[in-house]
């Protein structure tokens, strides 16, 4: 082969050597070129503002009760009146642990399916045939209604998922009170009527309150559900699920039902029970249900006028009261939802638990008073 071919023929093949690595550059420049990393969609927010003058509070004494919590450790706090926030700390739209709210949010569900006739209040233990759920009832706990279940005053006094070391302590001895006779906070009862309900309306509880409660009122909560068998699962506590079933089966066949909600959803659902179950022109609890399980059942301090309705704490009205009581439900003594119809107001108070928190039970007290001190009370309510 001539020496001008040999040219020719390595010069043809440093062309396709060039068009190659150009090519291939080419390539590699579209793979690496920067891509943003996938953001979690913005959570919506469908709450109202209004200033704090125009419905009846004190701005200054807003800051001190936002300095306090600040220095406290809360993580969220939301104030409503008329439908409208306008106190606001931390961040409202982080899901937290709700811990024993979780009783407020199956309240709206049970009343729901009771409304509907899936429910009966009156219906005993042995008539919904509880003990083919794999837990032994003796005689006298069988007679034991659903209200007395929802009341917590059941009388069947049994170790339970989720159950605290206060539950445990206090559980009388079994058989030691007859059915509706005795009030007793557990989580047997409420585990219980989980359980009952997702039996009788033949649904999941989660799934039911993403469709009747959830998406109705335009919460960001929607139900991402897990199983967690304790204590051998015991190191998942920490996932972020928005809802999960707590197994503990060697004290209970009954889970306990764990909801993660944030502050700007639980604003919305208190206020939909404040308007008892009224969203935007539908009834999506029954009013006569709201009314029925917020009523004072149990006497729990009649000091601070406590009591104990139907998956509700309830504040005892004044002789003479006109409005509704108020209600509310609390969470390890430091989260709270609460309605006060009197004030047209609404409260939700969070914490995370599931990092280290330094803020107590005292503390809620604290905020509370701080809340009721800033309500200008020679405004017109």
């Amino acid at each position: 082969m001539s020496d001008d071919n040999l040219a020719f023929l390595r010069t043809d093949r440093l062309m396709q050597i060039s068009l190659f690595a150009s090519l291939l550059t080419a390539l590699l420049s579209l793979t690496l070129w920067p891509i943003a990393p996938l953001q979690a969609a913005t959570p919506a927010d469908r709450l109202e503002r209004t200033a704090p003058e125009a419905v009846g509070f004190d701005p200054q004494a807003l800051a001190e009760l936002e300095a306090y919590l600040a220095e406290h450790g809360s993580s969220a706090m939301l104030l409503m009146r008329s439908g409208k926030v306008f106190f606001e700390f931390g961040d409202i739209h982080q899901p937290l642990l709700a811990h024993s709210m979780r009783k407020a949010l199956l309240n709206s569900v049970v009343g729901i399916a009771v409304g509907e006739g899936a429910l009966d209040l009156d219906a005993t233990l042995g008539e919904l045939d509880v003990e083919s759920l794999g837990v032994t009832l003796i005689d006298t706990e069988r007679t034991a209604t659903f209200a007395d279940v929802l009341k917590s005053r059941s009388g069947v006094y049994l170790p339970a998922a989720a159950e605290t070391e206060g539950m445990a302590a206090g559980r009388p001895a079994r058989g030691s009170h007859a059915p509706g006779t005795h009030y007793y906070y557990n989580n047997w009862d409420f585990n219980a009527a989980g359980a009952i309900y997702e039996v009788q309306s033949r649904q999941g509880l989660f799934e039911a309150f993403e469709a009747q409660i959830a998406e109705p009122l335009g919460m960001n909560w929607r139900a991402s559900v897990r199983t967690l068998e304790l204590p051998r699962d015991e190191a998942a506590t920490l996932d972020d699920d928005t809802a999960f079933y707590q197994y503990e089966r060697a004290l209970s066949p009954f889970p306990a039902y764990h909801f993660r909600i944030s502050a700007h959803d639980l604003a919305l659902y208190g206020q939909l029970m404040l308007q008892r179950g009224a969203w935007e022109g539908q009834q999506l609890v029954p009013a006569d249900w709201v009314e029925l399980s917020t009523q004072p059942y149990s006497i729990r301090n009649a000091e601070w006028d406590l009591a104990y309705g139907m998956l509700w704490y309830v504040l005892i009205p004044d002789e003479g009261a006109t409005a509704p009581p108020s209600f509310y439900h609390t969470g390890v003594g430091i989260h709270m939802l609460g309605i006060y119809p009197s004030l047209d107001l609404v409260m939700v108070h969070r914490v995370n638990t599931e990092a280290d928190y330094t803020f107590h039970g005292g503390n809620l007290v604290s905020v509370i008073r701080l809340m009721h001190g800033a309500r200008n009370t020679t405004a017109a309510e």
